[in-house]
């Protein structure tokens, strides 16, 4: 399923003019944003459960993600109780009741499946407290509001990317590597991806070798599955599509094993420590920023407007709608806007101070990081 909003950014198409030049390398490192120190709760705080998918696709969720959501709900008057299932979704199920149990004021869900999204969103509900679909939509569910990024534009900014890495070479072989089809958002930026390489792809301007969509994100699986592809390709690509860092980090593995890093242009997203030092290197060719502090506090801000029964509150906050086809309804939302990272810009990443210089500024990278001004 597919979810559209009212009107698509005209604005993605402005990022074609960036400049690109961005790699990614291995298993995604936490950033320095976990180590940030958040205020401890006011007394009587109002209690919200925040639940997320996992740790294994990327390091954002408790890199980035679960300190920035204590601070801002924090920061707000509440008292947050942050738990990782894991991807698990017994332990995601589980994890619900027992908050639900607790008596939570406001639920929030960054789940691992829509399925298991709605499900615990239906209990929620039934117990009279409202869920903020975190990050993910639970397509079919019944959550009251959705906090994000504009994914499709994640996506066309990846297509962008790829065609600018790629520059003037017709015919150029290309290979997607795709997230879970169990996540609606990876459904966003492969429709997103399609809006600018489809074309070129109709056209012959480029050529599809294979997509494949890797099962829970698993890097490893997404690796294995690359070089098959590749392999089933005579040794052949010119340019691939990856729909994190995560993944891309697992794919310059295997293009290193073959003498192809840093002659293939690769795609990311999250802009995590170790997709930044891999388009330092010149092995993955760029990656898309998320400020996810502006997502944290967009969802901290509509979780203390629910706690309190202030719908009026929580639509002042979401102004935007996004399309549930499978549930037929309209969800208020707040959908942030992504930024594209090539190697020219990644100081905007630490200058905001998502990934500190020491993470990324290693002996094979600091002659970049000189040349940069990163520090």
């Amino acid at each position: 399923m597919v979810i559209r909003k009212a009107a698509l950014r005209a604005s993605v198409a402005a990022g074609l003019g960036l400049a690109l030049t961005l790699s990614a390398c291995g298993a995604n490192s936490a950033s320095s944003a976990s180590s940030g120190g958040s205020a401890a709760p006011a007394a009587g705080g109002v209690k919200v459960g925040v639940i997320l998918p996992e740790t294994d696709s990327s390091a954002r969720w408790e890199g980035f993600d679960k300190p920035m959501l204590d601070k801002a709900m924090r920061a707000e008057g509440l008292d947050p109780d942050i738990q990782n299932a894991q991807g698990d979704e017994q332990k995601f199920s589980t994890l619900a009741d027992g908050m639900i149990s607790s008596g939570v004021k406001a639920l929030v869900i960054a789940s691992i499946s829509s399925d298991g999204g709605s499900a615990v969103a239906a209990k929620a509900k039934a117990q009279g407290i409202p869920v903020i679909d975190y990050d993910r939509l639970n397509l079919g569910g019944t959550s009251d509001y959705y906090v994000s990024f504009d994914n499709e534009q994640v996506g066309a900014l990846q297509g962008q990317g790829l065609v600018k890495g790629l520059g003037d070479k017709p015919g150029a072989q290309v290979i997607e590597i795709e997230g879970a089809p169990t996540d609606n958002n990876a459904t966003l930026f492969y429709n997103g991806q399609q809006t600018v390489l489809k074309p070129m792809y109709d056209s012959g301007a480029l050529k599809l070798v294979q997509k494949q969509a890797i099962d829970k994100w698993d890097n490893q699986v997404g690796g294995t599955t690359f070089e098959q592809i590749l392999t089933g390709n005579g040794g052949k690509v010119d340019g691939v599509v990856a729909a994190n860092d995560g993944l891309a980090g697992a794919i310059v593995t295997v293009l290193t094993k073959y003498g192809l890093n840093g002659k293939v242009p690769v795609t990311g997203q999250d802009a995590t420590a170790d997709g930044l030092q891999a388009i330092l290197r010149g092995d993955q060719y760029m990656t898309v920023f998320k400020p996810i502090e502006q997502e944290a506090s967009s969802a901290a801000k509509l979780a203390a407007a629910l706690a309190k029964g202030d719908t009026a509150g929580a639509d002042a906050v979401a102004t935007q709608t996004v399309d549930d086809p499978k549930g037929n309804r309209q969800v208020k939302s707040v959908l942030l806007t992504p930024q594209l990272i090539t190697k020219d810009n990644v100081k905007v990443v630490t200058d905001a101070g998502y990934v500190k210089a020491s993470e990324i500024c290693v002996a094979e990278t600091q002659a970049a990081c000189d040349q940069l001004g990163i520090k």
